[in-house]
């Protein structure tokens, strides 16, 4: 839902508007137009995020991939 103008509001956005160059206006026009357009949407469905873990590994090769990857909170590093 967007911002909804009188129309004193736009007459006077108009005026000030209408002293802009044609190029700018121009500008102006295609920004307008294209905010104005239909967008494609694209839905998610809950079904694509979800499904089995897959993996070639087997549990204790990616239990230790995880602790290997682990980093030692001792080591502070200063800035």
């Amino acid at each position: 839902m967007g911002l909804t103008l009188t129309n004193r509001a736009i007459d006077k956005y108009f005026g000030f508007l209408s002293r802009l160059d044609n190029g700018s206006k121009k500008k102006l026009i295609i920004k307008l137009t294209e905010s104005i357009e239909e967008k494609e949407t694209k839905t998610v469905s809950l079904k694509d995020l979800s499904g089995a873990w897959e993996d070639s590994r087997d549990s204790d090769e990616i239990i230790k991939e995880i602790r290997n990857s682990r980093v030692d909170k001792q080591d502070n590093i200063e800035f």
